[in-house]
């Protein structure tokens, strides 16, 4: 019986080429027309249908032959891993695992200044190197972190309570709108508007867990989609205050105890000596936002294994076992509301502060869809996974902005950065088959007896990492 149930390998090989060659039919049926042809305008401002079959080639073979290698290799290798592996309890963690998160903080304490060493390596000067650093230090590392401490507020709600939010860049709008008009305004300094905004956005988070307390799954979800974009639309039609579509520009900047960051005499530079460069202002930023993210971080866990947290947790599982345990439900989802918003107002007073600018554009609901697509692919409540997951879609689209040598081969008119959301769509269907429960798919217990024990993610409800 054994021997008749045993996949041959030729059959295997057939399915993958039979897989293969569909997956190119799809792939061609698909974008023949929004690959194969482009539209331009020639002198006479007449429309020209361009053909880019070479393109369109492209895609059909990476999807035929990327159907194929899934279907004969990966998929029976994937199997056959994860039989092996599948065990209740992990008994050990590698030592690797253990020290990742310290060697990742690590790196991100050092990275300015090894950007900085690396580049003047390069051109030769300290200067040209301070100069080069403000792309990846801004780019590459304020912007990443600012999306890991949004994806870690939002991990508060989604991942540890089991609430789907897709509204919660409204709370970031908040704490960028509450920055720019107190700040325009009153004149108030950013180290008193930073918790103001927090505060703000946490009572905002409050006011939109109180309609929401008896809704679950898809109807919370609506109802928090529906708060992000009743949010969006106050700020572009109430134009006596947020001025709309315009937004708010000349937004004060933060300073250092009081010390601005300016060229002129009374400066940083100048007081330190230092030679007059705008990237000591990014740099200030970069640790000033991974200091925020670190705050996030350490709360988020102490929170965990509280009481708190735990009932979070409860709530997430099983929200009728929850309630017949005793747990006030009510209560338990205005903490998660309020606190993962709170930390969603941080953000956005320090992205006003770093932008100089706001409006309306930058708080669409693509921004909550992808906040919560680092949740998801990170693994649900795992923080580490999160991180890794901001780091590949945020750094992913920068990275997109550099790959200048891709004109060589598709053209001068094509524009890497433009596919980023089909790239993005790719990836995410490629680590869900994969991966999901997320990157780190394994559970680690609030609360243990004698050892703390890491539990599997074949064991691991999906989704909830």
């Amino acid at each position: 019986m054994a021997d008749i149930q045993k996949v041959e390998p030729d059959s295997v090989f057939a399915k993958a080429v039979k897989e293969g060659l569909l997956a190119g039919a799809l792939a061609f049926g698909l974008f023949f027309l929004i690959v194969g042809f482009r539209t331009d305008q020639n002198i006479r401002n007449e429309l020209v249908l361009n053909q880019r079959w070479g393109l369109l080639a492209i895609f059909v073979l990476v999807a035929g032959i990327g159907r194929f290698l899934l279907t004969a290799y990966i998929t029976p290798w994937s199997e056959a891993r994860s039989k092996n592996k599948r065990a209740a309890v992990e008994k050990e963690q590698s030592a690797f695992r253990k020290s990742f998160p310290k060697i990742g903080l690590g790196l991100l304490l050092i990275y300015p200044f090894l950007v900085i060493l690396i580049l003047a390596a390069y051109n030769g000067s300290i200067m040209g190197g301070l100069q080069g650093s403000l792309k990846y230090v801004d780019n590459f590392g304020i912007q990443i972190l600012i999306y890991v401490m949004l994806a870690w507020g939002l991990n508060i709600v989604v991942g540890l309570a089991g609430l789907l939010d897709l509204g919660y860049v409204a709370f970031y709008a908040v704490g960028a709108y509450s920055y720019a008009l107190l700040s325009t305004h009153f004149g108030f300094s950013f180290w008193l508007l930073l918790p103001m905004a927090g505060i703000f956005a946490a009572t905002w988070g409050v006011i939109l867990g109180f309609p929401v307390l008896r809704l679950r799954g898809d109807y919370l979800a609506i109802v928090t989609l529906a708060f992000g974009e009743i949010i969006r639309l106050i700020l572009i039609n109430w134009t006596v205050v947020t001025k709309g579509t315009f937004g708010i520009s000349g937004i004060a900047k933060a300073t250092l105890f009081g010390i601005p960051f300016t060229p002129g005499p009374t400066g940083f530079a100048a007081l330190l000596g230092l030679p007059n460069s705008g990237v000591y202002y990014k740099i200030f930023l970069y640790y000033l936002i991974l200091l925020l993210a670190l705050l996030t971080a350490w709360v988020t866990i102490r929170l965990r294994r509280m009481p708190i947290g735990r009932a979070w947790e409860a709530l997430r599982e099983d929200e009728i076992a929850c309630r017949s345990l005793g747990i006030n439900t009510t209560t338990t989802k205005l903490t998660a509301f309020a606190t993962g918003a709170m930390f969603g107002g941080f953000a956005g007073s320090f992205f006003a502060a770093r932008q100089g600018f706001v409006s309306p554009e930058s708080f669409v609901f693509l921004e909550s869809a992808i906040i919560l697509a680092m949740v998801v692919l990170g693994g649900m409540g795992s923080l580490v996974g999160i991180a890794i997951a901001a780091a590949v879609m945020i750094g992913g689209t920068e990275l997109l902005r550099e790959l200048e040598f891709l004109k060589r081969i598709f053209g001068n008119d094509f524009t890497p950065e433009l596919y980023r959301m089909l790239l993005f769509g790719l990836a995410m269907i490629v680590v869900m088959v994969w991966k999901p429960r997320g990157f780190v798919g394994g559970r680690e217990p609030s609360a243990f007896l004698h050892k703390r024990k890491v539990v599997s993610g074949e064991f691991t409800k999906e989704g909830h990492g």
